[in-house]
């Protein structure tokens, strides 16, 4: 893995080809449970929002204009059956946990000695639950406009603290037990709540949705973008192959967005120049969905693509801030602007 990393230095591309690979192979059996919040001071936007994800689908929603934790899906009502206080206790802890994302920015911008400006904290939890092995992994992550402030190595019990103002908080936790309390919470209620939604969410997690496949260039020397847009679930794979075997270099490949409809869009680019005019058709551009053996293959050709054209489906603002998290071990980093609340406790305060 070390040898990986040091050669994405030089590969980035190929890296993330094989990232991309290894991911889709890996964690394709794999459910998710993932809790949103964020706490901002962005102007015309909420002080407070917190969205639940299952797999690719957003299950709930809260925010502070509203004040309502209601489900985002029609199948999610049936937690009522055997949880009837599902919707009003986690808006109880919406609201607690409202409070304390305003005391965090309060709290980190004192030790920063920020005075200025508009910030906001980002919080992150849940866990991922493997339907045939049974394993279990948990996340509680931490961060400040966008960048890393804490978070919990699961399997170590103990807290990552990238900056140094948070070693504060990193004592604090420690000394008061919070890591066993959450990993506790992640291997107790989360997945309970996980498998519960999984059952209930039946053939709406099931469901296949292929793209709509176009390619676009913003000019006649720009790389060639295969643009996929409009599949589901997002376990997918976009590449480029020649003469059927897949292109590790000269090619970008682009992340897996989330789409208004709930269904995702991905890209991925080659570089024109590495193609000689009299090899275009020997180059394809290859989509496939996680468990599905067919290939959806679109040939390289000059007259179906789309010059100075952007991509067919734009991910909208509000998703933009709460984006479906990848279905692989997220790591410590938190990305600004891209990509409900706990089900049975709220968060700690820094």
């Amino acid at each position: 893995m070390l040898l990986l990393l040091q050669y994405c230095n030089d590969k980035l591309g190929m890296c993330k080809s094989i990232l991309s690979f290894l991911s889709f192979f890996l964690f394709c059996k794999v459910h998710t449970l993932r809790y949103f919040h964020t706490s901002s001071q962005v102007p015309n936007f909420p002080e407070f929002v917190s969205v639940g994800y299952l797999d690719d689908l957003q299950i709930t929603h809260f925010d502070s204009v509203t004040r309502k934790y209601v489900p985002k899906q029609e199948w999610m009502k049936k937690i009522t059956e055997e949880d009837p206080q599902f919707w009003e206790r986690n808006r109880q802890l919406a609201l607690g946990n409202e409070q304390v994302g305003k005391s965090q920015i309060k709290t980190v911008k004192r030790r920063l000695n920020v005075t200025e400006g508009v910030h906001f904290v980002q919080f992150m939890t849940g866990c991922d639950w493997d339907d045939e092995t049974g394993d279990i992994t948990g996340y509680y992550q931490h961060a400040f406009d966008g960048e890393d402030f804490i978070s919990l190595d699961f399997d170590t019990e103990t807290f990552v603290a990238p900056k140094d103002e948070a070693f504060i908080t990193k004592l604090k936790w420690e000394r008061m037990g919070e890591a066993a309390r959450q990993k506790n919470y992640i291997t107790g209620d989360c997945v309970k709540y996980l498998k519960k939604h999984v059952r209930n969410g039946g053939s709406a997690l099931k469901r296949t949705e292929l793209p709509l496949v176009s390619m676009l260039q913003k000019s006649s020397s720009a790389p060639v973008t295969c643009h996929a847009t409009g599949f589901y679930p997002s376990r997918a794979r976009l590449f480029w192959t020649k003469d059927g075997e897949e292109l590790l270099e000269d090619v970008d490949p682009g992340e897996i967005l989330p789409n208004e409809d709930e269904t995702f869009q991905t890209s991925v680019s080659l570089d024109p120049s590495s193609v000689p005019s009299k090899d275009w058709d020997r180059y394809h551009c290859v989509f496939q969905l996680s468990g599905d053996k067919n290939k959806y293959v679109t040939r390289l050709d000059r007259s179906k693509i789309r010059i100075n054209a952007p991509p067919l489906t734009l991910v909208p603002p509000l998703t933009l801030l709460h984006p479906v998290p990848p279905l692989r071990p997220v790591p410590t980093s938190f990305l600004v602007l891209k990509y409900a609340t706990l089900l049975s406790r709220s968060q700690s305060v820094w």
